[in-house]
């Protein structure tokens, strides 16, 4: 049995999830349209929270959060489960499967038998959509992917309960009605894009929002003198891959908002988004070119002269720029 789903291919993974899932049941948004409305573009750095035994870094906000915004924003009814008995979970999983219903997962990545080797890591926040299974075989739609994968029960089941930081307790979420559906207004945008400014400039502690970057800075300068070379290295690593590989979205989700603030510009008739589009496109640009140097830096690349102090001048210079877009934008609605 495989259930009539379209499977796209997708930037993030719960974007991409999100979107495919509103699309079965016939609510056609972008993918930048759902994380603009999902008000999912985040930073923190949380040291006293570790992932790999080191700092958390995240580029977004918990996972889970977009596809509860953008469905409650929505009038979407929603189911979410979690088991402690992973045969439990696998009888709901096909319990909700026979009604014909796309089932969303929050999977751990490391044993995805389909990942190729050199992507798999310990991260339990990826998400997927299973839609159907024949005989001991699940059907993926995995957005990161071009095409549909197959899963085996067994290894189905290990994911979905994979150890670590954060696991995953073999959560699924879909989609119980849109009875009460309303389509896309411009104060969803507005109400989605305030929480989104005041999570990136309204929160009082200094490790979230476009503060945090500075913070991260800070703590960056004193890192060999906490940890020493190798532990500053590692911590450094870590920010690289929370940017670049681990699916936080990192500069992809600056450059993916900035496209949700150019098309909402057209839906809003505001062109200063288009404006603040172009330059939080800068923005992404800066830590594109922050990873790059931070990177090289850690391999210890013949002719580069830098210093962790060099590394956080530009996360300072991110920190202004992201301070100044999300300001402008917050006093753009504000003015009305």
């Amino acid at each position: 049995m495989e259930i009539n789903f379209e499977h796209r291919h997708a930037a993030h993974c719960e974007n991409g999830v999100v979107r495919n899932l509103l699309n079965f049941y016939g609510i056609k948004l972008s993918e930048p349209m759902v994380l603009g409305l999902g008000s999912g573009i985040f930073f923190s750095h949380m040291p006293f929270y570790r992932l790999h035994g080191m700092a958390l870094t995240s580029f977004r906000y918990f996972p889970g959060s977009i596809f509860t915004r953008v469905t409650r924003a929505l009038g979407i009814e929603v189911q979410w489960h979690k088991f402690k008995d992973p045969d439990k979970a696998m009888a709901k999983l096909d319990e909700v499967l026979a009604q014909g219903i796309p089932v969303g997962l929050r999977v751990g990545v490391y044993h995805l038998s389909y990942f190729p080797k050199e992507y798999r890591m310990h991260f339990n926040a990826h998400n997927l959509c299973v839609i159907g299974k024949e005989g001991d075989e699940y059907i993926v739609s995995d957005p990161i992917g071009m095409n549909k994968n197959r899963l085996s029960a067994e290894n189905l089941k290990k994911v979905r309960f994979a150890q670590g930081t954060s696991p995953p307790e073999g959560r699924m979420y879909y989609i119980k009605s849109t009875e009460h559906y309303k389509p896309l207004t411009a104060d969803m945008l507005y109400k989605a894009t305030l929480k989104t400014c005041s999570g990136m400039l309204g929160i009082p502690f200094n490790m979230f929002g476009a503060k945090g970057i500075a913070y991260l800075a800070k703590r960056m300068r004193k890192w060999e003198r906490l940890y020493g070379e190798r532990g500053a290295a590692m911590n450094l690593a870590q920010v690289i891959r929370m940017l670049e590989e681990i699916g936080t979205g990192g500069a992809g989700f600056r450059f993916m908002y900035a496209a949700f603030l150019q098309e909402a510009s057209e839906f809003l008739n505001k062109p200063e988004w288009n404006q603040l589009s172009m330059e939080l496109t800068e923005v992404g640009d800066l830590w594109r070119d922050f990873s790059y140097h931070a990177a090289r830096f850690f391999k210890k690349r013949e002719g580069i002269i830098l210093s962790y102090n060099d590394i956080a001048d530009k996360l300072e210079v991110i920190s202004a720029r992201e301070t100044e877009v999300f300001r402008k934008l917050e006093n753009s609605i504000k003015r009305g």
